[in-house]
């Protein structure tokens, strides 16, 4: 009874008498740009505004790629635009952007946004296909003089229930950068099997707990039981690691969910394979002399991407690649906590 009458307590005096509202009933997700003050207020907290996305490393970035006007340019990920907008005002009006988005919600919302702040079709092409695409891009602009592929998935998808990309909130376990193609985490649930499974977990972001979780999820689904809205699946995730010391739970189960989240996102969006496929069309994309910088953030895709610069270096392909990553500052990860986990890598073709 104690613990009844104390969690109502906790919650009036942590939201002020109110239950917090729904993601579409927020000020942010309806327009952000209107709300100046409160946007800079989150940020300064260290927070990313609901319907909003940072953008990461982006002196750094600007800083290795040496934009001049005149140039091409092609961003894999458009995501908010944070970027490509950074990217463009280098150009001054001379010269051209390609840039691509699997996601037909987000990108018509970005694409709409940049016109309305003076990046139109003139300077700004947008492609609603998969950046592996490049080598098609590439043809029709005659080569790029520079390339940037921000791999991470934007806060604007994590922060929206509806897409199933965070296990902090209710909603479909669907996990798709593009909800009209493929089928959601859950339905590929719906047939994997435990090894499967286990594997996926482990190959997609070393998942130290891989079997245990394969094991409870296949056994659930066998009794019957859908896995398709993320607290279903926080909720086995929790039950299966009941076993770890109360002092250590809290901690261990948040850091499984971000990596059982991760390892179904890949899986549905292949983005191994199409990371893959990029990397080999990349040096075909790049003018002699063209820079790329690509953004990691898992280990996964770290590997991925230093053994191909790695390879087409040491083939004569670029004449320099980073040997050692660059990493976001430690002022941008306390005003970005997403930043964190970033690794910049970057090469230059011969």
């Amino acid at each position: 009874m104690e613990q009844e009458t104390q969690t109502p307590h906790k919650r009036r005096v942590r939201y002020k008498g109110k239950y917090p509202r729904k993601f579409e009933e927020k000020y942010k997700e309806l327009n952000p740009e209107k709300y100046k003050d409160t946007i800079e207020h989150v940020i300064s907290k260290g927070n990313t505004p609901a319907g909003m996305h940072i953008s990461i490393m982006v002196k750094e970035i600007l800083d290795f790629l040496k934009i001049q006007p005149g140039e091409t340019g092609f961003d894999a990920t458009l995501g908010y635009g944070g970027h490509t907008k950074a990217m463009m005002e280098c150009l001054h009006g001379e010269g051209h952007m390609y840039a691509t988005d699997v996601d037909p919600e987000e990108s018509a919302k970005t694409r709409k946004r940049l016109a309305e702040q003076g990046f139109g079709e003139d300077i700004l092409t947008v492609k609603l296909q998969n950046f592996c695409t490049i080598d098609e891009i590439a043809k029709e602009a005659g080569g790029f003089d520079f390339i940037l592929a921000d791999l991470g998935v934007s806060s604007m998808q994590i922060d929206n229930p509806k897409r199933g990309f965070s296990f902090r909130a209710d909603g479909p376990l669907d996990l798709r950068l593009n909800q009209e193609k493929g089928i959601s985490a859950a339905e590929r649930l719906d047939t994997i099997g435990r090894d499967e499974l286990a594997g996926m977990l482990y190959e997609n972001s070393d998942e130290p707990y891989c079997e245990e979780i394969a094991k409870a999820i296949t056994d659930e689904i066998r009794r019957g039981n859908r896995v398709d809205t993320t607290t279903k699946l926080r909720e086995i995730i929790e039950k299966t690691l009941s076993f770890i010391p109360e002092k250590e739970r809290k901690d261990t189960v948040r850091k499984t969910c971000q990596r059982v989240f991760q390892a179904l996102r890949i899986d549905v969006n292949r983005e191994f394979e199409v990371l893959y496929e990029f990397m080999e069309k990349l040096p075909d994309a790049l003018k002699p002399g063209g820079r790329v910088a690509i953004l990691t953030f898992h280990s996964g895709e770290d590997k991925l991407v230093k053994k191909a610069l790695k390879a087409g270096y040491k083939a004569g392909i670029y004449s320099d690649y980073a040997k050692d990553v660059i990493r976001p500052s430690a002022q941008e990860c306390a005003q970005n906590g997403r930043a964190r986990s970033t690794k910049m890598r970057w090469a230059v073709k011969a």
